[in-house]
């Protein structure tokens, strides 16, 4: 006899939120409804991130932004679909427009675009979340700026060429509609949000190393 399987509980946003372990030492994000345990950065992926940040927080300094752009430790961005809800890698929030975000202060969350100067995701087995669901949410809510850093070549062919290799997108809001840019190599990386950055994707992918 067929075992009938039964469909996964689903979640609108807001039920996440409340769901939520506040003292998780997990990630969760939610997709389509779907609560995801997201993997936890190790290793290169979380050297890769932690220092980007750095480098991040050095230029917004150098940018005289020090008071006015930040990095919170954590933050769930809500896109304009019900039923999703992302925990970026790196978030650059401004803090001129940060009053806005009526769930800021309780629970973290992003809502408004203008709140946000710069989503990073970096890429792991996932890859799929980041090259298609988030591009396509982030694009849709107005996020003028998202880096896809793909510093282990694990996207998918049709993104990152055959063979594969690392790659690094900014993907710049352009009319309603994400310009992306590729960038690797000793590409020098061309940010509109960090125009003094001076990285090359290379020096990006060896902050795993």
């Amino acid at each position: 006899m067929n075992q009938i399987q039964a469909e996964p509980k689903t979640f609108t946003f807001d039920e996440f939120i409340k769901w939520y372990p506040e003292t998780s030492q997990l990630r969760y994000e939610l997709h389509n409804g779907v609560i995801v345990e997201m993997p936890k950065p190790r290793g290169k992926h979380s050297k890769l991130t932690g220092s980007l940040i750095e480098k991040l927080l050095i230029t917004i300094r150098e940018t005289a932004k020090g008071d006015i752009w930040f990095i919170p430790r954590e933050s769930i961005v809500k896109p304009n679909r019900h039923q999703s809800g992302y925990e970026p890698d790196i978030i650059v929030l401004n803090q001129e427009t940060i009053d806005t975000e009526t769930r800021w202060e309780s629970e973290s969350v992003i809502q408004n675009s203008t709140s946000v100067k710069l989503i990073v995701e970096v890429v792991s087995s996932n890859w799929r979340d980041d090259y298609y669901d988030k591009f396509g949410d982030y694009e849709e809510m107005g996020i003028p700026e998202y880096w896809i850093v793909d510093y282990a070549g694990l996207g998918g062919r049709d993104f990152i060429g055959n063979p594969k290799q690392p790659a690094l997108f900014v993907c710049e809001l352009v009319d309603g509609e994400y310009i992306k840019k590729l960038f690797r190599g000793s590409d020098v990386i061309i940010s509109p949000s960090f125009p003094k950055l001076n990285l090359t994707a290379q020096q990006v992918f060896d902050l795993a190393l």
